[in-house]
């Protein structure tokens, strides 16, 4: 999302943007939407689609609770039985939680900024050795130790270190930004860093929630019934994930190309060596499966992450888009901590999800450490703070299939003030 800034001195920390990079703006389509200070939801589209609700125990239900659909109110408007009405604008708001969250920023240590979650990806690193050595076992355990290590390495370098590398949260330097998004991306992941970046950080941060661009619908296979696309689909994670890359390699440059080809052969190739020669697989293809079962171990949350947070949340259109702080805290929902995620995926994918998306250049660690300071801002100033557990969106997904991953999703509208 936005790129890091250029080195700073050591130390210290550096100012952070307020906005994600410079969103592409779709063509023949305006993103200027105004809403007044607390919103209020109206739904449009499929009417069917308005009127279903999640079950009571979701707490995603509280988000609109005490909105009611009326007439627009602006700036000066006198409400029954009242004096003229003054609101805040919603940049003023967006400005004072980030001058809160930058105070935090500030003073935290280089190891709180970056030091915390290099340490997890290199021990991650160190742990190879002996998950590869695991699989040399004849028995049952050391060989589950083995797929088990290794496949919570690689969701950790390819999930987790992916995803702070595309966003430039490792390191503040430009140079190593770049160097460690193609190490992470193109060579852990089988990725292309130009489309990952493009897709993830300009269209899904830029246009989170917004239809037709950051509406998460890229995960939605209509083809297929809730519990194949929930429970069975997942395990082809690993085979579809290059291929769509190799897909995606037509709108990059030559050059960008070669090297993704490049470094997405070298980390299979590496992959299958050290099976063969260090685990001692005697056959390619059981060394092949190997490889499928470690690279799929966590693709189960992968994919439920990934829907559980957007999708079934409010979406807006392009011509009546909210402001920043209103779009992240509407279209946004964070899962409970889990240490196996958490460890894996990172706290902004998991936890702290409504935090990476207000400041998409901090790390995990930092999206943590901020928590704080960001759930309370928003509750104080009536605004939705979205939090669900995993098996509830897991259950409300299995009810609601269909209107959530099959069928186009209700437009929600902004239309006033409480």
């Amino acid at each position: 999302m936005a790129s890091a800034g250029s080195g700073s001195e050591p130390g210290t920390a550096r100012e952070m943007p307020l906005e994600d990079g410079d969103p592409v703006r779709p063509r023949g389509r305006q993103v200027n939407g105004e809403v007044s200070s607390v919103p209020r939801l109206r739904g449009m589209g499929d009417p069917s689609l308005r009127s279903t609700s999640a079950p009571a125990s979701s707490r995603t239900d509280t988000m609109a609770h005490g909105w009611e659909p009326g007439p627009a109110l602006g700036d000066g408007d006198v409400i029954p039985g009242g004096a003229p009405q003054q609101w805040k604008p919603e940049e003023a708001l967006m400005t004072e939680l980030s001058e809160l969250v930058q105070k935090v920023v500030k003073s935290s240590s280089w190891w709180e900024r970056h030091g915390v979650d290099i340490s997890i990806l290199a021990c991650s690193f160190l742990l190879l050795p002996a998950g590869f050595l695991c699989l040399r076992s004849a028995q049952a355990i050391p060989f589950l130790v083995g797929v088990l290590t290794l496949g919570v390495v690689h969701h950790t370098l390819t999930v987790k270190g992916s995803h702070l590398a595309s966003h430039n949260a490792l390191t503040e330097s430009k140079s190593w930004s770049k160097v460690w998004a193609i190490f992470f991306i193109e060579l852990c992941s089988a990725f292309t860093v130009e489309q990952a970046t493009y897709n993830h950080v300009k269209i899904h941060h830029g246009y989170t929630n917004i239809i037709g661009l950051g509406d998460s619908s890229t995960w939605k296979l209509p083809f297929l019934n809730r519990y194949v696309y929930m429970f069975i689909a997942p395990l082809a994670v690993p085979i579809l994930t290059p291929l769509v890359a190799l897909d995606l390699l037509r709108n990059v440059e030559w050059k960008a190309a070669l090297r993704t080809l490049c470094c997405m052969f070298l980390g299979f190739y590496c992959h299958y060596w050290l099976l063969i020669h260090v685990s001692g697989f005697q056959s390619p293809w059981s060394a092949l499966l190997c490889m499928l079962l470690t690279r799929s171990l966590l693709a189960h949350p992968y994919i439920h992450v990934n829907i559980f947070q957007h999708i079934g949340l409010p979406m807006f259109s392009a011509e009546r888009k909210p402001k920043r702080i209103h779009l992240m805290s509407l279209g946004v929902l964070n899962l409970p901590r889990n240490a196996l995620l958490d460890w894996s995926f990172g706290h902004s994918l998991i936890s702290c999800h409504v935090e990476h998306h207000l400041f998409p250049s901090l790390s995990d660690n930092m999206c943590l450490k901020i928590k704080p300071v960001v759930s309370q801002y928003l509750k104080q100033k009536k605004l939705p703070y979205n939090e669900d557990t995993y098996s509830s969106r897991l259950w409300l997904f299995l009810q609601r299939y269909e209107e959530l991953m099959v069928h186009a999703p209700p437009i929600t509208e902004l239309v006033g003030i409480q």
